[in-house]
């Protein structure tokens, strides 16, 4: 771990614990700041804030002190997850102290280079491919970030034998100012977190941090058929590799319907290729670039990529039974997810949908109903969803009460040849506390139905 000599003996505020604030209040102490972490929820339930007390850290709970800022602080350090709409946050800006992301202490204090992920669909996949591919060789990568491994734990005890593969979201990428990957990569960008963000170019700008500090000595990989992630590729300083699925080109890594190519050369057949769709195809051809970048060998790509069913609740592969096969694909919490999942079937769906009616559109699903032969849904949104799915012409649409209904429903609706998929369109907060609860209870109904 390298020492940061910005926060020897300066007095440093942590807003917000979990998993990475508590981390983050840890590394920092250790590195000689006088840490005081602030928590909004009560010392007594709180046991992250009990650990670090024990520790010697001051704590101050249960609320946000309007005069915590009086104490003089040189750095903030925050959760993603508090808005930056926080007055303690406000005023910190308007007095000019730093307000870091936690992955901004990761990148400073690590001895070991920084794969970067970013995007609004496809990160964690990528982030995961391309670690599986680098773990076939010499390379010790290690995985962190949004994916669910506190960033600065991992670079703390990371070395310069290390590779550090990084899955960055728009709120950890916002509270960054040093950050600069060695290789980076942009998968697309589309409305959404609009709730945090002032507006969408706020939104889009964070995502840019993940290259904008990169230079001639960097990679930064990007899709090469979004316009809107074109016009920021422009503005890196970085080595560019575009990728592109709808067609061969001479530059970058590109696919035809048969092949996947590097620089026009072909590098691999496409049948190898075990994830399915056109969202995925992005995903692996990102993936591809940013291990051949690293030395990795193809051979090691390649079997990963014959071997790999997709990260769970993402168009997770399940089994297969007397002909049919299942898929959880539980994260699709919107329209445009499921789209990806239906676009990468070519067999009939019958597709499991519904959840909370955020009032999103279903028209994005409309090109890709050709071949659901099956709608059964549940939620809030199954009264729309019937009236969508009749609009349609779906030659089978059925309203249950829960999940647990439609999969047996699915199961009795489907044929040999067919895939019953679950691509909700919606998030699960009517019944579930998290789309991961929604897709593990498919799971364990499907494999004791089959």
């Amino acid at each position: 771990m390298k020492q940061l000599p910005i926060v020897h003996h300066k007095k440093v505020l942590v807003l917000g614990l979990a998993k990475s604030g508590t981390a983050a209040a840890e590394i920092l102490h250790d590195l000689g700041a006088f840490v005081t972490v602030n928590d909004a929820k009560p010392f007594d339930q709180n046991e992250n804030a009990q650990y670090l007390l024990s520790k010697g850290l001051t704590v101050i709970c249960g609320s946000h002190p309007e005069d915590l800022l009086d104490e003089g602080f040189s750095l903030i350090v925050k959760n993603p997850g508090i808005p930056y709409t926080n007055s303690v946050i406000k005023e910190a800006k308007r007095r000019g102290i730093p307000v870091w992301t936690e992955v901004e202490l990761a990148y400073r204090i690590s001895d070991a280079p920084m794969i970067g992920i970013t995007g609004s669909n496809g990160k964690t996949t990528t982030t995961t491919l391309i670690f599986e591919m680098l773990n076939g060789g010499e390379k010790h990568p290690l995985i962190a970030g949004n994916i669910g491994t506190v960033a600065s734990s991992v670079a703390k005890e990371a070395t310069n034998d290390n590779t550090i593969v990084m899955e960055l979201s728009s709120f950890q990428l916002m509270g960054t100012e040093q950050l600069k990957p060695k290789i980076a990569l942009l998968m697309n960008l589309y409305e959404a977190h609009l709730d945090y963000h002032a507006d969408f170019q706020e939104y889009t700008d964070a995502k840019f941090n993940i290259t904008k500090r990169q230079d001639e000595s960097d990679w930064f990989i990007y899709n090469g058929e979004q316009q809107i992630v074109i016009d920021y590729a422009k503005k890196s300083k970085a080595k560019k590799v575009p990728f592109y699925v709808s067609q061969k080109t001479e530059d970058g890594i590109s696919a035809d319907n048969q092949f996947v190519y590097w620089n026009g050369e072909k590098l691999y057949d496409r049948a190898i290729i075990a994830l399915r769709g056109k969202h995925n195809l992005e995903n692996v051809l990102a993936a591809t670039a940013a291990a051949l970048l690293m030395g990795c060998s193809l051979e090691n790509i390649t079997e990963v990529l014959s071997s790999f069913h997709g990260v769970k609740h993402r168009t997770q592969f399940i089994r297969e039974w007397k002909n049919r096969k299942f898929y959880n694909d539980s994260k699709a919490t919107n329209a445009l997810a499921t789209k990806s999942a239906l676009e990468g079937f070519s067999e009939p769906i019958i597709l499991i949908a519904g959840g909370v009616d955020r009032g999103h559109s279903f028209d994005e699903l409309i090109p890709y109903l050709h071949n659901v032969k099956a709608l059964i849904h549940y939620g809030e949104t199954a009264e729309r969803f019937q009236k969508f799915g009749e609009q349609h012409s779906i030659p089978l649409v059925l309203r249950v009460s829960n999940l647990t209904e439609a999969i047996e429903e699915g199961v009795k609706a489907s044929n040999e040849g067919d895939i019953v998929l679950l691509s909700p369109a919606c998030a699960s907060w009517d019944q579930y506390a998290s789309f991961e609860l929604r897709g593990d209870e498919f799971i364990e109904k499907v494999l004791a139905l089959t």
